[in-house]
């Protein structure tokens, strides 16, 4: 058993905190929203009243914040009221130069660190399913990967500082651009007569196939557990997408990368967003294709 504090309780780290509870760890919990910090602890989770009060004793700190600015602040925090050599894992997904200067923080302050954002959504935060994708020393991720493995089914070491949000947002920009593939085949099927049922039944068993597909059809029927047929209620959200495919386009620039289709997607999911869609999951973006939205 550890002693973790979680900082940012909120769609995912809140369901990671109670799992980590689940785990058999003593976990304390801040955030700035009262009814999640409230909703966390009814998941097991002890408040705290700030973030010095949540790692103070803390073997192990976790966060989950919105963007860089959010993690670099809050680091500047916790880093000033842990004891040297206390692990701090990042698991939000942020740009790839904001998590480097964390890593560097964290060096400063002699402690050890990882970048380690997650793939999965709400659902695999919720089952204890997510994948992380983690960067950082081999001694941070050995330290780190136990504690992991109480909230995820996969975790791989991308590399050192940075590599596990480098890793997601390649991961996600290529999710992006599969999906407005898969919806633009369905809409034209749609036009040509085509059934759902039959292009799922041949292009999730041929040279179509891909998670878009086969796990996440954008449409009703073919694949039960997917978005479509709940409304497209979020298991990732069209605004997180569009954050991704944004920290894919940054980082392209940065480096040099040409990525002219994962451009497009982004401006894409920019347009659905600015439609009023950045709530309902990243595949009803198929409406926009059909002109519904």
């Amino acid at each position: 058993m550890a002693r973790i504090a979680f900082i940012g309780l909120g769609n995912m780290g809140g369901p990671m905190a109670a799992n980590l509870v689940k785990a058999g760890h003593e976990v304390t919990g801040f955030d700035l929203a009262a009814p999640v910090l409230k909703a966390a602890e009814e998941n097991g989770v002890t408040p705290a009243s700030h973030i010095s009060q949540a790692v103070k004793d803390a073997e192990i700190v976790v966060t989950m914040l919105p963007q860089g600015r959010h993690v670099l602040t809050a680091w500047t925090d916790i880093l000033q009221s842990i004891a040297q050599g206390t692990l701090v894992i990042d698991c939000s997904t942020i740009d790839v130069e904001s998590s480097r200067k964390a890593h560097e923080m964290a060096k400063a302050a002699s402690c050890l660190s990882l970048d380690a954002p997650v793939s999965g959504g709400t659902g695999g935060a919720s089952a204890g399913t997510l994948t992380f994708m983690a960067g950082g020393s081999q001694e941070a991720f050995a330290k780190a990967k136990p504690i992991l493995e109480g909230m995820g089914k996969k975790i791989v070491h991308c590399g050192e500082a940075g590599a596990g949000q480098a890793a997601k947002i390649c991961n996600n920009m290529i999710l992006g651009i599969s999906m407005v593939g898969v919806c633009e085949a369905f809409v034209l099927a749609e036009k040509l007569g085509l059934s759902h049922q039959a292009l799922f039944d041949v292009a999730s068993t041929s040279s179509g196939q891909c998670w878009s597909i086969n796990t996440y059809c954008p449409v009703p029927g073919p694949v039960p557990t997917s978005p479509a047929n709940n409304g497209y209620k979020p298991g990732f959200a069209a605004a997180l997408m569009l954050k991704d495919l944004r920290l894919s386009q940054e980082a392209a620039l940065a480096s040099g990368a040409s990525t002219p289709l994962g451009a497009e997607a982004a401006q894409l999911y920019a347009l659905f967003e600015k439609l009023g869609n950045g709530g309902r999951d990243f595949s009803a973006i198929i409406e926009m294709f059909r002109e519904k939205v």
